[in-house]
């Protein structure tokens, strides 16, 4: 991690005057600032997801709901992505990136503190809202990255971001269980991740002082754009995202079930399996996204990934209590493949207007794509009393994402 934030720690660019971008001291100190501030903000974009599915069981048995109301919530934070992602480059314009950022920061901690104050209604209400702040950072956070480093870091200050998302939902995964022993109940273990926002917003409003992140009115304004619905790499990379993120998100919201049910494991210790998927998540972005910027065509790197997640999943449809540490690792270094959808999104446009409009595309698209996996999933497992279909369902969608990894990977711009 420390080689990673002293590679990047070049002159960011955005919005800095140009006697502060002459000054190599300020400059470094600026930039690794932003990196801290990027990793930080990273770290919170996964807890209000994998806190709630480490004591999903016991969120569902204390509010008393039923199995299609637990299937919609696991599917809010993908719908919610997809509906406010659409939004984010109109506030990014208007109030400039950086604090568009800070202000989804606020609203994620308020939400993360508030879900866990009363019963279902309440639940979903501060779901929705650390989510929607989610999606603003989801699609903003690669445009400030694009936007304030050289092409040759871009690569490595997203391996950074995607290796400090990855911890972040680790970290919940793991610790949301025993915390909820420690303190009395899963509302207090689930909130006390709300404590992570403030140390996030705390952090990006000091690191954003430089600049405000908003882009130049020329850049805006300039020359005719095609529409990127009209573009099949446009389309490619959106639905690769859309599945990369369905597989991501159906682990993050079902996995510690799958886990209980086919493995027989305990509640602490699927919460810990989910974490060893997610903590698998820093070292392949570390390495990856680096590596795969500065090769001239990214596909081999997803069909690789795409197809060792089909092997894990495909282990644990058929040998769950066999080798489930295997079909582990295998997941996690599958789920691995985020990182590179986010440098694809980045290596697919000339711009950091360009990158906005793409991201904003592949995001808010992909994740209503991704809303249908989580949901399904539970659905599916409602319906027939087994996790088979389920898993089934993830393998077709791994599959249909190797061709799609290919197609985007290959050296083209929207």
């Amino acid at each position: 991690m420390f080689v990673i934030l002293s590679r990047v720690t070049l002159s960011p660019q955005l919005d800095q005057p140009a006697s502060t971008r002459s000054a190599p001291a300020a400059s470094v100190a600026g930039g690794l600032a932003l990196v801290v501030g990027v990793m930080l903000a990273a770290a919170n974009l996964r807890p209000a997801v994998t806190s709630l599915a480490a004591v999903l069981s016991e969120v569902r048995d204390t509010l008393g709901v039923s199995a299609a109301w637990t299937s919609a919530v696991t599917a809010i934070p993908t719908l919610c992505f997809g509906l406010v992602g659409m939004l984010a480059p109109w506030f990014s314009r208007r109030y400039g990136a950086r604090a568009v950022i800070s202000g989804a920061l606020a609203l994620l901690t308020a939400g993360l503190a508030l879900r866990v104050v009363d019963g279902p209604l309440v639940l979903v209400a501060g779901t929705f809202m650390a989510c929607a702040a989610i999606a603003v950072c989801n699609v903003l956070i690669p445009v400030v990255v694009k936007d304030s480093f050289p092409a040759t870091k871009v690569g490595a200050v997203t391996g950074a971001y995607s290796a400090a998302l990855s911890a972040g939902g680790a970290i919940a995964a793991a610790f949301t269980a025993p915390l909820e022993e420690l303190v009395g109940g899963w509302r207090g273990a689930v909130g006390m991740w709300a404590l992570l926002g403030v140390l996030a917003l705390v952090t990006w409003v000091l690191a954003g002082r430089g600049g405000s992140g908003r882009q130049p009115v020329a850049e805006e304004t300039a020359g005719p754009r095609r529409s990127l619905l009209r573009s099949p790499l446009a389309w490619a990379v959106t639905v690769f995202f859309g599945f990369q993120s369905l597989v991501a998100y159906t682990v993050m919201g079902w996995l510690p079930e799958i886990l209980r049910d086919t493995a027989g494991v305990s509640a602490t210790t699927a919460g810990q399996l989910l974490a060893i998927v997610m903590v698998l998540g820093v070292p392949v972005s570390m390495i990856v996204p680096p590596l795969a910027a500065r090769a001239r065509s990214q596909s081999a790197w997803a069909v690789s990934m795409a197809l060792t997640g089909f092997a894990g999943f495909a282990g644990l449809l058929l040998a769950p209590a066999t080798a489930t540490g295997l079909w582990i690792l295998l997941i996690g270094i599958g789920m691995g493949v985020f990182p590179l959808a986010l440098t694809l999104i980045t290596l697919r446009a000339r711009t950091g207007q360009e990158t906005a409009r793409l991201s904003a595309m592949a995001q808010s698209l992909g994740y209503l794509i991704a809303a249908v996996g989580p949901f399904a999933v539970g659905i599916l497992h409602g319906l027939t009393g087994g996790w088979a279909m389920s898993l089934t369902l993830v393998l077709v969608v791994l599959a249909a994402q190797v061709v799609l990894g290919y197609v985007a990977g290959r050296p083209r711009f929207v």
